[in-house]
């Protein structure tokens, strides 16, 4: 158990870190970038970001399986906290003109390398510690860490919007939450100190030293697994940063939400997402991972068009979209660390999956606030929401093909 908690709560600072970027890009938006496209230039930062997770994912997935998982998840963790912090005393483009926003991507960057090791390298960690029969459960603890890293900045933004003007917010409210998550890693380092690496780990090393080229062998010797996790991870990752990131800018500036509502919002549908994650990683160690997946990725498909037309002004229609959205997405992370270290070999686990998930992420994901914002500047923003549904039905598709993994001892 304890074990367990280091992880998680390691895990929870380094999404709160990631987090708060996107949720409070309206308000430093104009602090770093000159001009009308100043929210569109933050985003394309946001998106840029992401292009570095699969290097990261690369980079320290196979540091992970020569190494170990603890003294990679060492690094991402100081890698992810040093970057908040140095945006969260960052002087602004009035100040130091271009330098500002070179400082502000150069910061971006690194946090991109950090989360591309933390995924793969926390999930492997979750992955190898759990009992075959509780690997479902054990693997829910990556999101409700993850979520209630969500919920923290969730909550944040409403309280910071509460008190303060938009100007204030504009002026300093928004370095607040930059500030907290640097000294919140100190906290992070502290804990993962104390992990021991997993049996799993130290019985593949001497086969994780033996491989060459492992990217590659990852594509020759498991081709199909590569395009499993590519296919469910594509609309995995849509979903998280449709909720997470992309409909708060969107609803606020697009259809004339208020921010308070959405955060709080938000912020409900987050605590019920984390109360969700437990329940369904039980529920796939005793029915199976693939119905529920088959579930999510249906119900996606066919609810998710319906719901962006209640992204509208009033709390209550925000809470159906979000409660919605999210309840349903946890069918999903609830499992996702097993789902992704049952697909490779301890040898692979961590490069295997911080490559090719990264990669999605990166296509998908990173994409997502640039896409909607993008959209809706042509009064399209309908066609973002066809778009994540015909991504559901590709991951249905995919899912099928998946072999059912519960209960079954990891390679």
């Amino acid at each position: 158990m304890r074990k367990l908690v280091a992880a998680s709560i390691g895990n929870a600072i380094e999404w709160y870190d990631w987090t708060i970027y996107s949720a409070f890009s309206v308000y430093f938006a104009s602090r770093f970038f000159p001009g009308e496209l100043a929210l569109v230039n933050t985003l394309a930062t946001f998106a840029l970001a992401f292009f570095f997770r699969p290097l990261g994912g690369w980079l320290l997935g196979r540091f992970a399986d020569l190494h170990g998982r603890k003294t990679s998840m060492l690094l991402t963790i100081a890698l992810m906290a040093g970057g908040s912090l140095l945006i969260g005393v960052l002087p602004t483009f009035d100040l130091i003109g271009w330098a500002a926003p070179a400082l502000l991507v150069l910061a971006r960057i690194g946090q991109g390398l950090s989360l591309g090791g933390e995924v793969s390298n926390a999930s492997a960690y979750l992955a190898e510690i759990a009992p075959a029969s509780r690997r479902g459960r054990y693997s829910a603890f990556f999101y409700i860490s993850t979520g209630t890293a969500l919920l923290i900045a969730s909550l944040l933004g409403f309280l910071l919007t509460s008190v303060l003007s938009e100007q204030q917010l504009t002026d300093f409210g928004w370095r607040i939450p930059f500030v907290i998550g640097g000294v919140l890693g100190l906290l992070g380092l502290w804990l993962r100190r104390s992990l021991e690496e997993t049996e799993q780990f130290a019985d593949n090393q001497d086969k994780a030293r033996a491989l060459k080229n492992p990217l590659w062998t990852t594509l020759r010797r498991h081709p199909k697994a590569v395009g499993q996790l590519i296919g469910f991870s594509m609309l995995s990752t849509l979903c998280y940063y449709t909720f997470f990131s992309a409909l708060t800018p969107f609803a606020v500036q697009t259809r004339g939400a208020d921010a308070t509502d959405v955060f709080l919002a938000l912020s409900i549908a987050t605590a019920l997402f984390i109360a969700l994650q437990y329940p369904m990683g039980a529920l796939s160690d005793r029915f199976g991972r693939k119905p529920q997946l088959l579930a999510w990725s249906a119900a996606t498909a066919v609810l998710i068009v319906p719901l962006s037309a209640l992204v509208r002004p009033g709390l209550g229609a925000l809470l159906v979209v979000f409660c919605i959205g999210v309840g349903l997405y946890t069918a999903m992370t609830s499992i996702a660390p097993a789902i992704m270290s049952e697909l490779f070999p301890t040898e692979l686990r961590g490069l295997g999956i911080g490559a090719w998930y990264n990669l999605t992420v990166a296509v998908f994901g990173g994409t997502a606030p640039l896409v909607i914002q993008g959209l809706a500047a042509f009064d399209a923003s309908t066609a973002f929401f066809w778009y994540i549904a015909v991504s559901a039905v590709v991951a249905f598709l995919v899912i099928r093909t998946l072999p059912e993994t519960k209960g079954t001892e990891l390679r």
